[in-house]
């Protein structure tokens, strides 16, 4: 599978928007995109005219790299969603939500949805007591999702068990004590707290 190697600070200026891949940095003054927001490469700064196909491109773009999925992967994401009862663009991202790796973020586990893949794919995670090790994992209510026994000792959960939880996503739980984590309920629409327009991915897809 293609690994995207290039800064990831460049995905944001491309965009034109935070896409918060790089956790704490982010938030931070010496963000790049804070200091240089145009478009990268010599004529990023440029005006051009963009046309329908190139917006709801860039929408499609856009959502590809927050949740960090490749294109035969998303497509495969809207095509599911397609065949679901309910709305399709609300479906896709309801499934992009429920992907392992995300949860493990959302639940503030990871500083980035990058480093939750990471975690993930050392095998540090089980599911309802069985160990996961595949990011694209989706996940269901009433999953219990928890740090595995063997790797609670590690630095790096040991400093999780001491963090508050904030902002919470309703349909998650989380325990920092315990290293675990439950999921309540499917997510909504009303869940995704990422600026995507949906419908110009599912418009873009369905011609």
């Amino acid at each position: 599978m293609a690994v995207y190697r290039d800064a990831k600070c460049k995905l944001c200026r491309r965009e034109g928007a935070k896409l918060f891949l790089k956790g704490e940095k982010c938030y931070m003054d010496k963000c790049p995109f804070n200091k240089r927001p145009t478009a990268p490469g010599q004529h990023g700064a440029g005006r051009k005219k963009v046309s329908e196909y190139g917006l709801q491109l860039r929408e499609k773009q856009k959502t590809k790299r927050i949740y960090g999925v490749q294109e035969g992967q998303f497509r495969h994401y809207y095509e599911v969603a397609d065949r679901m009862k309910g709305i399709t663009g609300e479906n896709m991202l309801s499934l992009l939500e429920r992907r392992l790796d995300n949860v493990v973020f959302r639940m503030g586990v990871g500083a980035s949805r990058t480093q939750a893949r990471q975690l993930v794919n050392h095998a540090h995670f089980t599911v309802n007591g069985k160990t996961v090790n595949i990011p694209s994992y989706s996940v269901k209510a009433g999953d219990v999702i928890a740090v595995k026994e063997s790797s609670r000792n590690n630095k790096f959960f040991e400093q999780i068990k001491t963090m508050k939880v904030a902002n919470m996503p309703k349909w998650l739980e989380f325990d920092p004590e315990k290293l675990e984590g439950k999921v309540l309920a499917l997510p909504t629409r009303e869940d995704v707290d990422s600026q995507i327009a949906e419908h110009m991915i599912v418009e873009l897809y369905s011609k």
